[in-house]
């Protein structure tokens, strides 16, 4: 495969959906992730980040125009014995439960399978971060309906251990927009993590596209010491 450039992979379609990033920054010493969230209908944009605890969760920007609450508003990342997971809904808290009760990341996610949004039936996508001894390891997954059948689930399972410096891995909802939207196709894409943490947060957010791109999460976690550094951008400005 061949690395790709993120800021064009994310500036050539208008609508990537729901997006996870992972990976090492370019000097090797950091964990690196990025979640990002779209929407087309007032109710998708309708939402922002906010911090909660180690993670964050999704809250409506006004509530007074929260329609449907179910699929939008969720905890996208949590923090579990020193690992962090990421994913783009609920089974944010089925990853975490199922790990407390002794399952690996990828036994959770049997548990669970693609939204029952059709005719969409978007992915489900997930990221796991994984500490120990010093060293990073990463895992993520997509679990969706089988080229459109709401009646079989296919789910896939990556795992990079010793990830090279300055590289990642970026798996997103969608290939692009249409109706119904066609769902991520193939492993995570290869792309190359280059600069500190405000620059990656700046590349990310300013290549989406501006009409229908609503929050972004970066973070970048310190591999030998564990510390965490986080940034937040909403497009929906609270006074």
């Amino acid at each position: 495969m061949v690395v790709k450039s993120l800021a064009r992979e994310l500036s050539e379609t208008t609508y990537p959906g729901r997006g996870i990033v992972i990976g090492k920054s370019s000097d090797g010493t950091k964990a690196v992730t990025a979640y990002f969230i779209m929407g087309r209908s007032e109710n998708s944009r309708n939402r922002v980040f906010v911090e909660d605890g180690d993670g964050i969760r999704t809250e409506a920007f006004d509530p007074s125009k929260l329609t449907d609450p179910s699929l939008i508003i969720y905890a996208p990342v949590k923090v579990f014995n020193g690992d962090t997971i990421v994913t783009n809904g609920d089974q944010t808290d089925t990853i975490y439960e199922y790990m407390k009760a002794g399952e690996t990341f990828e036994q959770s996610l049997r548990h669970r399978e693609f939204e029952p949004d059709g005719p969409n039936y978007t992915p489900r996508i997930s990221g796991l971060m994984h500490f120990e001894n010093g060293q990073f390891s990463y895992s993520m997954s997509i679990l969706k309906s089988n080229m459109g059948d709401p009646d079989s689930c296919n789910r896939y399972t990556f795992n990079y251990s010793n990830p090279k410096a300055g590289s990642g891995r970026f798996i997103h909802t969608y290939m692009g927009d249409g109706n119904p939207l066609p769902s991520y196709e193939g492993e995570p894409t290869p792309i190359e993590i280059d600069g500190d943490i405000d620059a990656f947060t700046d590349l990310v957010w300013s290549n989406l596209n501006s009409d229908n791109k609503v929050s972004l999460f970066v973070r970048y976690i310190d591999i030998a010491t564990g510390a965490k550094e986080t940034r937040i951008i909403n497009k929906n400005i609270r006074k």
